[in-house]
């Protein structure tokens, strides 16, 4: 089997990358639209015009996560090279961008604003457009997300990479996440509502991109030590 060049295992993993930042985001989206679900009237006037529309943020809730739920799905099909990962992540990015996008108009049409979910919806179309192009006849035997070259780590990498940049992003929710979550004049950040819950989740995946990472040199070194060995000690 030929190698895959080095510019393709890039390509490939940002691809990867970016669909969990993307699950990410979505699940988060989901978990976040509980509170307006459940409780919009708690969020001032901003949130007010969506009290009696709370059973609609409610299935916008329930079809977000299964969306994120697919979308993990899709991950562990990639990393692990599995048959037909990638139309399943092309048609869970699809179902993403039309749950996200119908939000959104039902969002600006009752509050006059759509945020935190656009930028949700934008992540997504952009690792739609980054699949397909990979995709493309000059790309698609270069990258294929369903084979792998013979003693290749590169998706276990891309998994690696992607629990800790999900990490980070839980661990920062409260900053990025802040302006679009300051709801009245209070100032309250609710994007830090589940901070003990949110900080422990962020430093568990830390935690599995690094344990991963150094596994992955681990077994890598042994692997190289001991063709190393049989080169220098032939075996009988």
């Amino acid at each position: 089997m030929n190698p895959i060049p080095g510019w393709a295992k890039g390509l490939r993993n940002l691809a990867i990358v970016l669909m969990g930042i993307t699950t990410f985001f979505t699940l988060s989206s989901g978990a976040g639209t509980v509170c307006v679900a459940l409780a919009a009237e708690r969020f001032g006037e901003a949130m007010a015009p969506l009290v009696p529309y709370k059973w609609v943020y409610l299935l916008f809730v329930i079809l977000t996560l299964v969306v994120g739920v697919m979308g993990v799905r899709a991950i562990v099909m990639l990393v692990r090279r599995r048959k037909g990962a990638f139309r399943f992540t092309i048609s869970t990015l699809i179902a993403g961008i039309l749950v996200g996008g119908i939000h959104i108009i039902v969002s600006r049409a009752l509050r006059g604003k759509s945020m935190p979910t656009d930028p949700v919806v934008y992540t997504t179309l952009l690792t739609l457009v980054l699949f397909l192009i990979l995709r493309l006849p000059p790309l698609r035997e270069k990258i294929d997300f369903e084979k792998g070259e013979q003693g290749a780590q590169t998706n276990t990498l891309a998994a690696a990479i992607t629990l800790l940049a999900c990490g980070i992003l839980a661990l920062a929710i409260p900053v990025w996440a802040g302006p679009s979550h300051t709801f009245d004049s209070t100032g309250i950040n609710w994007a830090n509502a589940w901070a003990t819950f949110i900080n422990a989740f962020g430093a568990l995946l830390c935690l599995a991109g690094l344990v991963i990472l150094v596994d992955q040199k681990y077994r890598l070194g042994r692997f190289r030590n001991r063709i190393q060995y049989q080169i220098r000690v032939p075996l009988p």
